[in-house]
């Protein structure tokens, strides 16, 4: 299934009713330059100020998400959901950390996460990547195939419950054995110049 049809799919077909009421449609598509202010006024609407304090936060500051892999969930017109991957180093590994994953107030329960997630997770393998990491609700998580087993030999750059440190294997062994320090790699930004540089991962 392409991404356009996949993203046309979730359109199409999560249009339903509970209890007779008729469910928004919603359509996935990959971020744009023009989205980014409603995508951070959605992020704190979601997380608060505190959500620059976060550990995972160590490792996407000063740096740009990975090629492909910024998506949004647009409904009547409105940017309500956002999903980023970005590059990291997991020890010996390179991988891609999963987040902030976020939805409007008003649209959540309506399968938009899951919806941003299968997809982001559907290009990330056709885009060649072995493995995804992630801070989040376990149980939630979960249901996509994330456990913290294989991240128990990981360490992240600040406090974190290991019980929401989790990781997933694209493919088989893209965790195996992994030990050591999560840091940050792939692009630089300084966004004062509105320049990026690459770095070796």
């Amino acid at each position: 299934m392409s991404d356009l049809t996949l993203a046309h799919h979730y359109a199409s077909t999560l249009v339903s009713r509970v209890r007779g009421l008729a469910l928004p449609a919603f359509r996935l598509r990959d971020e744009r330059a023009g989205d980014v202010a409603a995508r951070e006024a959605l992020l704190d609407d979601a997380f608060g100020a505190s959500r620059f304090e976060k550990t995972c936060e160590r490792l996407r500051e000063g740096r740009a998400a990975a090629d492909g892999l910024s998506f949004v969930a647009m409904a009547d017109g409105k940017l309500v959901g956002t999903l980023r991957f970005w590059h990291v180093e997991a020890g010996d590994r390179e991988a891609l950390m999963l987040g902030p994953l976020a939805v409007s107030t008003a649209h959540r329960s309506l399968g938009i996460g899951r919806a941003m997630i299968d997809h982001g997770l559907h290009r990330a393998r056709k885009l060649g990547h072995a493995a995804v990491i992630l801070v989040g609700d376990a149980p939630y998580y979960g249901r996509f195939g994330f456990d913290a087993g294989c991240v128990s030999g990981l360490a992240l750059p600040g406090p974190v419950d290991r019980n929401r440190f989790l990781g997933l294997e694209l493919v088989p062994g893209g965790l195996a054995k992994a030990r050591g320090r999560v840091v940050g790699t792939g692009l630089l930004v300084d966004r004062r110049a509105g320049d990026e540089l690459r770095l070796a991962a």
